[in-house]
Order: structure tokens, then C-alpha cells, then sequence
């Protein structure tokens, strides 16, 4: 049995994942925090259970103390009220909250937003560019999705560096204390409210006035989960593209033939490797290791497994996403690879409201990149790279590039 969860695994996680798909699919272990939880690996039985309405998102349902509960999501949402969001709370109130904020995220608003990241990714290349160097998480990935999604919500553009810190917080403090987290979780929440506040006076067409008005016009949005609804998509829409592209550049630089035949492919002027390679990445390497808790409404099986009421359970995103039963050499990266149903985005109704969105930023980001400074190499050792601690995210905590210096 390979040690789980330990520095060395999050290296390289996908090893263990393989032994537990093939001896223990369906396996319960206590987690670093004290919690024991079922982890689900197979293909077949992580997409069933992420579809499954016996497994219930709200954290109400845990069987342990309320200590514990206090464990299984983000640190500080619990005491900031920000706990009535998407990823805490089952049908019918999912359904009505999903609805009202499904309009910001169709494929014609992300579309239409397409100029503004374009702009945000050029504009932060150009703040490294003539350097020759850069850490790209700290540089590109992580605040080109901050200064994007605050934009979406309708944070004026002199306070989205207030915002870019408390989410650094966030991330820095992965596998770290919570204590640090919650701080920034409460800033965030006491700013959001007086947003919501300001934004009544003076609707824009933002997110933040779209929830304002559905709220006014009947839907009973209360405050509490207008703010709750603008933080989880702030947590939910940042930490998972900046993996995404951390995690994707790194896959690229990793696999050479790969990374040219898409340099290739975009200096042809073509989209359709770009766009078959983002699915890819998201499979190889995804941004979200294990897919947020769900805890057993009542008995069920998994996998053989027999489940029991209050279990929380934990499906691996990474494992199933690596599954030889549903994908043809799925250690291989193929970014040309068809039929790609990843899980990367989730499944069934809590399948990812943000995909455009990431899909829009994952794109532009390595498109712009290995066009406008080609030569792109990784200016460390992959064995000294460590990756962020945490459960749920898979993500570097530096990625030192150099390429050929250039004045724009």
C-alpha cells in the first residue's frame, strides 16, 4: 500500500493513484486532518458518484463532530456565513442559485469577454518579457484569473489589488495554517458585502449587479448568499485556472515534441489542437486532484463498497482522469487526443459553472505564451519544483522560466 498524501506523493501522485485503482478502488483512509474519508479512483465509479443525489454536497450531513466538520471545506467560510454557496448545497437551492448565475458564464458572455483576457494576458507577459526570466505562477497564472474574474463580478479596478492579496493568502497557505486563509476569507467577505452595498446604488453589468437584480426582482437572493455566491466564484474560478496554467505550461515543457507540434499548429493560424490540447492537459494534469466532499445521505454501494449514512467521500479527479479502463495509454500526453470526457470539470449538476471561462483563460494563456516568447524553457531542476500542499488542488508553488529577452 503506497504512502498517501505525504511531500513525495504530491510530487508525483500518480503511482499510488494507480495501485489504488487496481487493488483498492473505493478506499477509506484518514486524511492528514483526522477525517476519514472513502476515496473513489475508477473511471466508471467516480463519474457515477459525482452524479449521484444520495451524496450530498451540504457539510450538514457529516457524521462526525462539529469540530471536524470545521475540516472538510474552506478554512473560515463556516464563521464568515459565506457557507450557502454552490459547492455546499443540494437541489432545490442549488438549482434556484445555479440558474442565476448560469446567465453570466453562457458561451456569448465569455465570448464577449474574450478581448478583455486577451488584454490582461499581453499586458502581463509585457511586465516580463525583457527580463529574459519569470516565476510564472506568481507573474501570469495566478493573477491573470484574479484581475479576470474580478472584473466578471464588478470589482472596480482600484480595489482588485486588495483582492489579488487576500488570494495569495489563500494560496500561499495551502498546506500551511488555516488561520491565515480564514483571515482573507473574512476581508473578502466584509468587502464583498460592502460592494453588494455600493453596487445597489449603481448597477453595472457586472455579476455582482446581475445577482443584485434577481434578487430584487422576486428571486429572494438573500445578502448572505449574494456574497457567498460572488466569494465561491472568486475561490472556485482562481485557484483552478491558475493551475491549470501552471500545471498545463509545465506538462508542455515537460513533453517537447508535444509543446512544437502545438507551436506549430498556432503558427499556422490553426485553434484546433489548442483547443483539443487545454482538454488534455486538463486530463493529464488536471487543476483539482480530488473533487470537493460529498457526504452519504443514506446507505449506498460504490465500487462494491458498501457506504454508510454521514460517510464523507472523496472522488479523485486525478485517478479517474488516468484510468486505462476509459482512456488508451492515459500516462501519455496527446493533445490531439479525441473523445476526451475528462472529468477535470466535474460531472452532473455540480459540473464546473466556470468552464468557458477557464476553457477562454487556459487558451489564451498558452497560445500567447509559447507565440510570444518561444524559446520557453524551465530554469529548475523538476525535482526541486514543490507543489502546493491542500487536499482538493493540484497545483506548483513557483514555475522559473527563461527565454530570449525581448523589448515589446
Amino acid at each position: 500500500m503506497p504512502t498517501l498524501f505525504s511531500w513525495e506523493f504530491a510530487a508525483d501522485p500518480y503511482p499510488a493513484y494507480a495501485w489504488l485503482r487496481e487493488h483498492a478502488p473505493v478506499h477509506r483512509t484518514r486524511l492528514p486532518s483526522g477525517v476519514d474519508a472513502w476515496l473513489v479512483t475508477r473511471y466508471a465509479d467516480a463519474r457515477q458518484a459525482l452524479a449521484d443525489q444520495r451524496l450530498s454536497k451540504n457539510p450538514a450531513h457529516h457524521d462526525e463532530s462539529a469540530h471536524a466538520k470545521g475540516k472538510t471545506g474552506i478554512p473560515g467560510e463556516r464563521k464568515a456565513e459565506l457557507m450557502t454557496h454552490l459547492l455546499n448545497i443540494d437541489p432545490p437551492d442549488h438549482t434556484r442559485l445555479r440558474r442565476l448565475v448560469s446567465k453570466a458564464f453562457t458561451p456569448r458572455r465569455v465570448a464577449e469577454f474574450a478581448p478583455r483576457v486577451q488584454e490582461l494576458t499581453d499586458r502581463l507577459i509585457d511586465g516580463f518579457a525583457a527580463r529574459g526570466s519569470a516565476d510564472l505562477i506568481h507573474e501570469f497564472a495566478f493573477p491573470l484569473p484574479i484581475y479576470a474574474i474580478c472584473d466578471l463580478l464588478g470589482v472596480p479596478r482600484e480595489d482588485q489589488d486588495d483582492f489579488r492579496d487576500w488570494a495569495g493568502m489563500m494560496i500561499r497557505h495551502g498546506g500551511g495554517p488555516r488561520g491565515g486563509v480564514a483571515r482573507s476569507v473574512k476581508k473578502m467577505r466584509t468587502y464583498l458585502a460592502e460592494l453588494i452595498h455600493r453596487k445597489r446604488d449603481a448597477l453595472g453589468d457586472d455579476l455582482i449587479s446581475g445577482l443584485i437584480r434577481a434578487s430584487d426582482h422576486g428571486e429572494h437572493l438573500t445578502e448572505n448568499e449574494a456574497a457567498a455566491m460572488a466569494f465561491i466564484l472568486l475561490f472556485a474560478g482562481f485557484e483552478t485556472t491558475v493551475n491549470l496554467i501552471g500545471n498545463g505550461v509545465y506538462a508542455l515543457l515537460r513533453n517537447p515534441e508535444q509543446r512544437e507540434r502545438l507551436q506549430t499548429s498556432l503558427a499556422a493560424g490553426e485553434r484546433g489542437l489548442l483547443q483539443t490540447g487545454v482538454e488534455e492537459l486538463l486530463r493529464y494534469d488536471g487543476p483539482v486532484e480530488l473533487a470537493t466532499w460529498r457526504f452519504a445521505t443514506e446507505p449506498l454501494t460504490i465500487g462494491g463498497r458498501r457506504i454508510a449514512p454521514g460517510d464523507p467521500v472523496l472522488v479523485v479527479l486525478a485517478a479517474a482522469d488516468r484510468d486505462p479502463e476509459r482512456f488508451a495509454e492515459p500516462d501519455t500526453l496527446d493533445l490531439s487526443r479525441g473523445d476526451n470526457q475528462h472529468l477535470g470539470y466535474g460531472h452532473g449538476i455540480h459540473y464546473c459553472l466556470g468552464a468557458p471561462l477557464a476553457r477562454l483563460e487556459g487558451q489564451a494563456a498558452l497560445a500567447t505564451l509559447l507565440t510570444r516568447l518561444p524559446d520557453i524553457r524551465l530554469a529548475a531542476d523538476p525535482a526541486d519544483l514543490r507543489w502546493r500542499g491542500g487536499l482538493i488542488m493540484r497545483g506548483l508553488r513557483t514555475l522559473p522560466v527563461e527565454f530570449t529577452a525581448h523589448s515589446n
